[in-house]
């Protein structure tokens, strides 16, 4: 028996370990799956199926091969990626300052939908509890939203790169089991997972809406933006290219995973019953009966750490956006990120404070976000091809015709979220 102890220990020991190893790709997954990401993809599979499924694979694999480039760029020049857009294109310092209006739009917009949303959720799992709550629930959604904004703004001061990865694995880590564990309890046909990889669009209303926030929450222009700024926080150097390959690719297989699994359970749970969610208690009234309480407290835990995971990064988004536009370098102990974030924290209560469905902002939000992609993916496109940046580094052929996919796909995906947008208002 006392043989047992150390071995069982030893198997923690290296759980952990592989868990603690993520490299900034816990960022790009943080980032990337959210609760808008949740959203979008429990709304898409309750309504639709797997009917998206090809949309997801593909923006993961557009997104893993730009999470690469961006990341490559930085460690071969050593330069950030708006200031070099900044530093090297014509037009540069303009395309910076769009793409970083841009960005803002769309995760503080993101932000209010998710405080939002993890706001109620929380609410919910109380009202379990304390049942008398329910009769002052909109001072205690707000009351809640207050505490988990101001507990993270606290947690921002600490200002340390090592600080915020450690957080985000302990999320992201808990967000992912949760959610593939959910995917044994409550699956999809295998057919219609098949069926789903072939590419076609819901002929109905929201059809449209639905993609374009598809493609804006897995091909988030500001993951690939602050990839370079957290590999300098990392303090990774031209010697740590193969893990940086690595990174990227399992930051997007990951990505693709837990997001498809998401899509699967609610399709398994809810499609096949005729309800699609509209409202963040939908998803509590239809998936208990069907899915069982156990399936049902996974998919929320999950739910909420996505929310959790998602509020830090886009928090220090527009913050080290600005910083890297002025001087290439993560700076979160500066005057300037401290009331930028103070800022977004005010901006996160909206939603809850005014009463909106979170759900409808999210999803809303998602679509804004695919405006500023067509630019990030040509100003990298531009970077990489530079012959003097890239001292001697050769992109291959494979990478560019990936990025030209890309950005065809970005442009199709910004002219589809522009009609949604008509069709929404």
């Amino acid at each position: 028996m006392s043989d047992q102890v150390p071995s069982s220990n030893s198997i923690m020991k290296k759980l952990i370990a592989v868990v603690l190893a993520f490299g900034p790709g816990i960022f790009a997954i943080g980032y990337t799956v959210g609760t808008g990401s949740v959203t979008s993809m429990i709304v898409a599979g309750s309504t639709f199926g797997m009917q998206l499924l090809w949309v997801l694979l593909l923006s993961c694999l557009f997104s893993g091969i730009l999470i690469y480039v961006y990341g490559n760029y930085t460690l071969i020049t050593g330069e950030t990626a708006l200031f070099a857009f900044k530093k090297h294109l014509k037009w540069g310092k303009t395309i910076a300052i769009l793409i970083i209006i841009g960005i803002a739009i769309g995760q503080w917009n993101s932000l209010m939908g998710i405080m939002g949303i993890s706001a109620n959720i929380i609410y919910e799992i109380f009202a379990i509890y304390f049942p008398e709550i329910s009769q002052h629930k909109y001072e205690t959604v707000i009351g809640i939203a207050a505490v988990v904004t101001a507990v993270f703004y606290a947690l921002l001061l600490v200002g340390k790169y090592s600080f915020f990865e450690k957080v985000l694995v302990i999320f992201v880590t808990i967000m992912g089991l949760s959610f593939l564990i959910s995917l044994f309890l409550v699956y999809p046909l295998p057919s219609d997972v098949l069926q789903g990889l072939i590419p076609s669009i819901p002929e109905v209303k929201g059809g449209k809406m639905l993609v374009a926030a598809f493609v804006g929450t897995t091909m988030a222009a500001a993951t690939f933006l602050s990839r370079p700024l957290f590999i300098k926080g990392k303090g990774w150097t031209l010697e740590n290219l193969k893990e940086q390959k690595k990174d990227a690719v399992v930051a997007a297989i990951l990505v693709f995973s837990i997001s498809a699994s998401i899509m699967a359970v609610a399709t398994g749970a809810l499609f096949y019953e005729g309800k699609p969610v509209t409202q963040v208690l939908d998803m509590v009234n239809t998936l208990e009966p069907v899915a069982g309480k156990f399936a049902l407290t996974l998919f929320f835990f999950g739910t909420l750490s996505a929310g959790l995971s998602s509020i830090f990064p886009i928090l220090l988004i527009v913050p080290i956006l600005v910083s890297d536009y002025q001087s290439g370098e993560l700076d979160t102990g500066s005057r300037q990120f401290k009331i930028i974030t103070a800022f977004a924290c005010l901006f996160a209560m909206i939603v809850p404070i005014f009463g909106s469905n979170p759900v409808e902002m999210q999803i809303l939000s998602q679509i804004f976000n695919v405006f500023v992609l067509p630019l990030v993916i040509l100003g990298i496109l531009f970077l990489i091809n530079n012959k003097r940046l890239m001292q001697g580094f050769r992109t291959n052929l494979w990478i560019n015709l990936g990025l030209i996919a890309a950005l065809f796909f970005s442009l199709v995906i910004s002219y589809n979220g522009i009609a949604a947008l008509f069709d929404f208002f």
